[in-house]
């Protein structure tokens, strides 16, 4: 219960990126308590009810909470915020690359082995925290290769590794404990490490400009596409679950094919079919909880029309 909780904790931090600065801390408030409820619904339609394999978590908290929280952001369209969000980022130098190191490093440290908790027991856990590693390993090359391309900086930004580092962790979710082989785990890091920098350079501006969708964090790039991907290359990898392949690990992995309840066909099947089912519940739960943090009771008075953290909270550096 606790590693499920922490899980659904990570969802909702995900979405909390996506309206970042443009919600108050009750509006906040009431969106954890909203979307730990579905999150917690999703989770058991597709672990419980469906059997889906998805131990590093890429369709329940990665995917779902980035299209919840866009859903969010998209009923809370504020067009006159950008301007002045673009501002505070300029002002704020390099504090940003700053709290961005630090949270890399803790991801290198921690996230493996936070992934790994759900997995089975015996060398199949090993095999998740490698995985997992080797494709943080690659998506973090690839962003060294593709922002000189990409940006008039010779070098990337420590947010711009964080990011590559984030997704890396998203597309290897639900294939961490499957047989993926470092190879794989390599390529598969590698190219959404090149992908989510390339949705940053120019899906985002089409997100914001034709969906209306402002995504603060940039959590479509990080979580959401990365979260399919890492869903449909799960499934590619369940057509190869058979005993001659897996062995003895393949009861631990996919108990049911093991059974013989299932075929390998129908258990690939059915991975794919949880993804338009997260699809569907974040969407549907994110719009609902966006037409409720829309109520003119949570809005923030005239005074408070922009979002900034000053609006809230204080903090005295003299006494720290």
């Amino acid at each position: 219960s606790m590693v499920s909780a922490d899980f659904c904790t990570t969802a909702v931090l995900i979405s909390a990126g996506a309206v970042l600065g443009r919600v108050n801390p009750v509006q906040m408030l009431l969106l954890a308590l909203l979307e730990v409820t579905l999150c917690t619904l999703n989770e058991y339609i597709l672990l419980s009810l469906m059997g889906v394999s998805d131990s590093g978590r890429s369709l329940t908290v990665h995917t779902f909470g980035a299209y919840f929280g866009l859903m969010v952001s998209r009923v809370l369209y504020q067009p006159h915020k950008d301007k002045r969000m673009r501002e505070e980022r300029q002002n704020m130098g390099h504090q940003t690359d700053v709290f961005a190191a630090v949270g890399t490093i803790y991801l290198w440290i921690f996230w493996p082995s936070f992934t790994s908790t759900t997995t089975v027991h015996d060398n199949a856990k090993n095999w998740a925290v490698l995985n997992t590693y080797f494709s943080l390993v690659a998506s973090t090359v690839a962003i060294f290769i593709l922002s000189p391309v990409l940006y008039e900086e010779s070098t990337p930004r420590m947010v711009q590794i964080q990011d590559a580092t984030l997704a890396g962790i998203a597309v290897i979710g639900m294939a961490e404990e499957m047989l993926v082989t470092p190879f794989g785990a390599l390529i598969a890091g590698f190219l959404v490490g090149l992908i989510s920098q390339l949705g940053f350079r120019f899906f985002t501006p089409a997100l914001h400009s034709r969906l209306k969708i402002q995504d603060t964090c940039g959590v479509h790039n990080i979580h959401g596409l990365p979260g399919i991907l890492g869903a449909l290359l799960g499934t590619l990898l369940t057509l190869l679950a058979t005993a001659d392949t897996y062995g003895d690990r393949l009861e631990l992995v996919f108990p049911l094919v093991a059974q013989g309840t299932r075929t390998v066909t129908d258990q690939a099947f059915i991975q794919l079919s949880a993804l338009p089912v997260t699809l569907l519940l974040a969407t549907l739960g994110g719009c609902l909880t966006g037409a409720v943090l829309k109520t003119k009771v949570l809005r923030c008075s005239p005074d408070a029309q922009y979002m900034e953290n000053t609006v809230f909270w204080e903090v005295k550096l003299g006494n720290c």
